[in-house]
């Protein structure tokens, strides 16, 4: 967006509330000078996010993603742990596909689509990776014994 669009868009925003053309130029001049309270502005009026009501940092971010990931890895590695074989091959595939169902629902909840299709999702992308994955192992001569 231009700037003088975006002053456009502001002095919209403010004749959309009630003030007179002119005042809502002036004051759009004014909030244009300050490109960070232009944005938060935009934000705020554009999407009705509050900017400062956003937090986080990356360093949290990054940490959350590590736990969860951790977590996702347990389903399919926990038999492991306590069974050995074809048993744990088959408990391995079990909790993989608990845990597929899990996140599906969780990921509908917040997606607002229905929870068969999240879970069929999650499926879906978990085997295209699972064979690209037994694809690029076969093609480099990888094979476990």
């Amino acid at each position: 967006m231009a700037p003088e669009d975006g002053r456009e868009h502001i002095a919209g925003i403010y004749r959309d509330k009630g003030l007179e053309p002119a005042a809502a130029e002036h004051l759009a001049e004014h909030v244009a000078e300050a490109p960070r309270a232009a944005l938060d502005m935009l934000v705020r009026e554009d999407l009705g996010v509050d900017p400062a009501e956003l937090g986080g940092s990356a360093y949290g971010a990054a940490i959350s993603s590590f736990c969860l990931f951790a977590c996702g890895a347990l389903f399919p590695v926990a038999p492991y742990f306590f069974l050995g074989g074809q048993a744990a091959l088959l408990a391995s595939a079990g909790s993989t596909a608990v845990g597929l169902a899990l996140i599906g629902i969780g990921t509908s909840l917040f997606t607002g689509r229905g929870m068969l299709f999240s879970i069929a999702r999650q499926f879906a992308i978990t085997s295209v990776a699972a064979a690209i994955t037994f694809g690029v192992g076969h093609l480099l001569g990888v094979a476990l014994t």
